[in-house]
């Protein structure tokens, strides 16, 4: 799947900035009807996860976007950012795992991203 959302590639980019973990992108237009893709990611503790986080933020308001709603940044065990058309997920891996996003949108095409986009 290539990536063709410039505000994906910044999410993407903003995320490898803070070491996230086992990035993926799944494209699930035709599967899901509220958004066209997700960004899946891990930190290794919650500040790490608020850190991918504040990035991602700081980096797409920098390019006029603002998240539509977050949820879970107290916490940060599991943080949602809503940018509509893409949505990112950053767990800590004990989250991912029991969630398993990967397996209940496994018929989305996969993107693993190991390097700058």
């Amino acid at each position: 799947m290539k990536i063709n959302d410039k505000y994906v590639r910044y999410a993407i980019q903003a995320a490898q900035d803070k070491k996230a973990l086992d990035l993926t992108v799944l494209d699930v237009r035709g599967i899901a009807s509220f958004t066209d893709s997700f960004i899946i990611c891990s930190g290794t503790s919650s500040p790490q996860n608020q850190a991918i986080s504040d990035e991602i933020s700081l980096r797409l308001k920098e390019q006029g976007r603002a998240a539509n709603h977050i949820e879970g940044y107290r916490q940060a065990e599991w943080i949602l950012m809503d940018y509509s058309d893409f949505i990112v997920h950053i767990f800590l891996p004990k989250n991912r795992a029991f969630y398993n996003l990967e397996r209940l949108w496994r018929d989305a095409p996969r993107s693993d991203i190991a390097e700058a986009v």
